[in-house]
């Protein structure tokens, strides 16, 4: 735990880049402008002298620290700081004693961040309620993950949630150039060095900062003053070898993966699964992206897929490393063998597409619901035909799309697996709906 007194002291060369860099001033935050821009929520925060419990949530490298050590130096207060992932209850009476007694020796109000809140179970969140609640602690927590389903509601209730955004290019830039004056102050980095700098740090300037002071140890190292596109690229292939033994880019392994599902072989989806497992990839991300191969690559080909795939998530979740990645692998396999189909990937970009250039059309008068009496009076509901009522339950002929609206086909299922059924459906109510349309055009 460190305290908001010894926050901005000044470092020497051998303290960490990003700790060097660390904004020491409000000014100085890059991003997050429509939360500190004038008159944001979060500049109005610090404007007021009064802290109040929040919760930062966003992606990596985005300032989460950054803000909350920030407004503990605004406050004049304490700054305890725990890591969700190392502590537990005995952590959190500890930060509380040191609260008590920072209160009774100097009257100094303690801010208590903890990071990775959504680590904590429901018995360790529940420990902060009463101090939040007697205004000991004003608590901020950071977290990655939605807090709506990571964070007990007694306490998402007392605190305020702020959406963090990843870096913007430009905002990548200036932190780049920040970082620049302090790492390589005799040094230049080319233009395509710079651009493959922003684009890999992909929003996370933590991310950047350590590339940055990565490529100055090793240009330094090799005598070098300027640096090229070349030698980024080199540098960050070896910074890359944490995810991978055999030193190819961690999204190159990724997309090995997905490609040995999509291509049907099991055992090259699990060497690629246990490829990245050993080299030290987050095993919640893998199952994240499995969750997605299940969607985009099997689809309603093997409905079941889906399901199997989030209980190897929750599996991982309650056992853990090594027990977890156990089901992670059943996963795997499961979906390298199963039929494939990409209909509802397609259906749904489709969707999505015709959307975004269409225009807003009204939802027809018929499938409206008719909650009062004017609204019946309108027409709302008027000649809506009840499936459930009609034979095999299917209202043939009847139309659920927008008035005017140009045919379309977003879902074409495919002849593999399930789809084979659904197709074989869907071909007979169409044709259902062919022969009652050409009924009521013989009225």
């Amino acid at each position: 735990m460190s305290s908001a007194t010894d926050l901005f002291a000044v470092e020497n060369p051998a303290t960490p880049l990003a700790e060097r860099l660390r904004p020491k001033t409000l000014a100085d935050v890059i991003g997050q402008r429509h939360l500190l821009g004038p008159g944001k929520a979060l500049a109005v925060a610090f404007a007021s002298g009064k802290p109040h419990s929040m919760i930062l949530w966003g992606p990596p490298g985005t300032g989460k620290t950054t803000l909350a050590r920030l407004m503990a130096d605004a406050f004049n207060a304490d700054f305890l700081s725990i890591s969700a992932v190392l502590a537990g209850v005995k952590d959190i009476r500890e930060a509380v004693a040191h609260a008590e007694a920072a209160l009774a020796q100097s009257g100094r109000h303690t801010i208590l961040f903890v990071d990775e809140v959504h680590r904590f179970n429901k018995a360790q969140q529940d420990a902060f309620l009463p101090f939040v609640e007697r205004g000991l602690l004003t608590f901020i927590g950071a977290t990655t993950e939605n807090p709506s389903f990571e964070v007990i509601s007694a306490l998402l209730s007392r605190a305020a949630v702020y959406v963090l955004e990843a870096l913007k290019p430009e905002e990548l830039g200036q932190l780049l150039d920040r970082a620049l004056a302090v790492a390589m102050p005799d040094g230049t980095l080319a233009p395509q060095a710079r651009d493959a700098v922003v684009a890999y740090a992909d929003g996370d300037g933590r991310r950047l900062v350590n590339l940055v002071e990565q490529i100055a140890s090793a240009a330094g190292g090799a005598g070098r003053r300027e640096v090229d596109l070349p030698f980024v690229e080199a540098t960050i292939a070896r910074s890359l070898r944490r995810f991978d033994k055999g030193g190819e880019a961690f999204y190159d392994q990724i997309s090995a993966l997905h490609k040995s599902v999509r291509g049907s072989d099991p055992d090259a989806a699990l060497y690629w699964l246990c490829r990245m497992l050993d080299g030290g990839a987050d095993p919640l991300y893998l199952g994240r992206r499995i969750v997605r191969m299940a969607s985009e690559d099997i689809g309603l080909a093997d409905p079941r897929a889906l399901r199997l795939t989030l209980d190897a998530v929750e599996t991982y979740e309650r056992l853990g490393t090594p027990e977890g990645e156990l089901a992670l692998a059943q996963a795997t396999i499961y979906l390298a063998c199963a039929p494939k189909s990409n209909a509802v990937y397609v259906a749904y970009d489709k969707a999505r597409a015709f959307i975004a250039e269409d225009g807003s059309r009204p939802v027809p008068l018929h499938i409206r619901n008719a909650p009062t009496r004017l609204m019946k009076h309108l027409g709302y509901g008027k000649g809506y035909r009840y499936a459930h009522d009609e034979p095999e339950a299917y209202a043939a002929g009847e139309h659920y799309l927008p008035e005017g609206m140009p045919e379309v086909s977003f879902y074409e299922p495919t002849d593999r697996g399930l789809e084979a059924r659904i197709a074989e459906k869907l071909a007979a109510l169409r044709e259902r709906d062919a022969k009652a349309g050409a009924k009521k055009d013989d009225e």
